[in-house]
């Protein structure tokens, strides 16, 4: 991401898990964002245009950011494990990078559907300051439902043309929750040519 970014690694339940580091240039960090990548199997990894673009939200409203590669992406060890392994992967670097203090919980497509997983399973003791769910994968995986405690600090993002998670998958996921969706027309999976937009939606959600 620049110049600042850090690399490291840690461990996880199957191998050393990959990942990066960006802190704001200057003043006090509002605490650490933890943000996942999209499918490992079709290219996911943390250099994801869209999780690049979350890390900067993040960082410019004062979070420090994180990413890090899912097992058997990169330099992390293991393989695919349809998202439990994944949820596993995350809370293992939660535990380790985030043992206490304020967090936030930011993913894309696939990584969406294992943040919720992992804010379902941090519960009330570890309760996120901020999370931001975007191509949430509802209609490939089954999405976990977002405490109503936690509703007034999510944000969700979908594309109207969304081509690979229909809307309409999202819509039935969040119905049930009363939990509101930020559609954004004419967009579709990727925000191709508008992550100026998803960047600007996101900061607006942190300042919120």
């Amino acid at each position: 991401m620049n110049a600042a970014t850090q690399s490291f690694m840690l461990q996880g339940a199957s191998g050393v898990i990959e990942a990066l580091r960006d802190a704001p240039a200057e003043g006090d960090v509002r605490g650490t964002a933890v943000i996942a990548h999209p499918h490992p199997l079709f290219g996911g990894s943390m250099q994801n245009k869209v999780v690049q673009t979350l890390a900067r939200a993040f960082v410019q409203c004062g979070w420090q950011a994180i990413r890090f590669n899912f097992r058997g992406v990169g330099a992390s060890a293991g393989r695919y494990d349809e998202g439990r392994g994944e949820a596993a992967d995350m809370l293992a670097l939660i535990e380790q990078v985030v043992p206490q203090g304020p967090i936030a919980l930011a993913g894309f497509s696939f990584g969406a559907f294992v943040t919720s997983h992992v804010a379902q399973a941090l519960g009330d003791a570890r309760r996120p300051e901020k999370l931001v769910l975007v191509g949430t994968a509802a209609s490939r995986f089954a999405v976990a439902p977002i405490a109503s405690e936690l509703h007034e600090r999510t944000l969700v993002l979908h594309g109207e043309q969304d081509d690979t998670v229909p809307l309409s998958s999202v819509m039935d996921w969040a119905r049930p929750q009363t939990l509101p969706i930020t559609v954004i027309p004419g967009v579709e999976h990727f925000f191709h040519g508008q992550l100026p937009l998803l960047k600007a939606l996101v900061m607006r959600h942190l300042s919120a």
